[in-house]
């Protein structure tokens, strides 16, 4: 069941906060949704919206300008927050990077963190199979994107079950998290020192391994101040290459790792779903 804490009448159609109770983390998580009003008359297809490091389930709603063109396109959004919260583990509060608000969308093998940060499989599962429960959403198709360490998110996602996600994009994604320090702090503490393990989590290596089957999109500022020493797309690039990944990667100039990045895109993205999800414009 979920718990809706508020709803705002936005772009004809509904915005909403909701918490449920998780069995996946094992504590009290929310997320958010915008259902535009052609929803009244038939389910539409969700795309799911996997925001950055502190951020919240909030945070891609409120400020990535999405709404408007959701209402246009025909599209739920849903928005979750970044991780498990309030649990209280030993450094669980300690840095920006880790922890609290930094969950990296995956599932953790080491203690103390195995129990509760498990955001990949509530992403993947729990997540949309609650949406799909209590929204008018479609079951049938799915898409899925995010901003750095929602973009590693949603690529590692789709590509880790392809037969659930329809279509992927990404802003600015950590693509390579085995190789930079964002990724390997996380990695070495969730899953442990051997990279073995760190590989069935990194965009780059699974995307070498096989090509995911309909075409990714991804928009990297070439102002970010994260890009050359976090982000590594031309990992990306040259991991589509080996395996015949078709990959749009946009190199945008000028542009930084902001939100005001991703709204001045956002409307490519989210036409880029609607294509692949075959959602003719309202």
């Amino acid at each position: 069941m979920i718990e809706t804490l508020e709803r705002h009448r936005c772009f004809g159609g509904e915005l909403a906060f909701h918490a449920h109770d998780s069995s996946e983390t094992g504590t009290r998580m929310r997320f958010g949704s915008f259902v535009p009003e052609a929803a009244a008359t038939r389910p539409l297809p969700v795309v799911y919206c996997l925001a950055g490091l502190t951020c919240t389930q909030e945070t891609f709603l409120i400020k990535a300008g999405a709404l408007r063109v959701a209402a246009r396109l025909g599209l739920i959004l849903v928005a979750c927050d970044t991780s498990p919260r309030g649990l209280g583990l030993p450094g669980e509060d300690s840095d920006w990077d880790f922890g609290a608000g930094a969950g990296f969308y995956l599932d953790a093998t080491q203690a103390p963190w195995a129990g509760h940060y498990r955001m990949g499989s509530y992403v993947d599962r729990e997540l949309p199979a609650l949406v799909e429960r209590h929204l008018p959403a479609r079951s049938d198709v799915r898409g899925i994107l995010g901003h750095s360490m929602g973009g590693h998110g949603a690529l590692v996602l789709a590509q880790r079950a392809p037969e659930r996600w329809t279509s992927v994009s990404a802003f600015a994604p950590i693509s390579h998290p085995s190789e930079v320090p964002w990724g390997r702090k996380a990695f070495t503490n969730y899953l442990g020192p051997d990279p073995a393990a760190w590989a069935e989590w990194d965009a780059s290596v699974l995307m070498r391994r096989r090509a995911f089957p309909r075409p990714i999109l991804v928009h990297q500022g070439m102002a970010d101040q994260f890009l050359a020493a976090q982000l590594q797309p031309q990992a990306l690039e040259a991991a589509a290459a080996a395996s015949g990944q078709v990959l749009e990667l946009h190199r945008c100039e000028g542009y930084d790792h902001s939100y005001w990045f991703i709204q001045s895109y956002i409307e490519a993205q989210l036409e880029h779903h609607a294509r692949q999800l075959a959602i003719a414009p309202l």
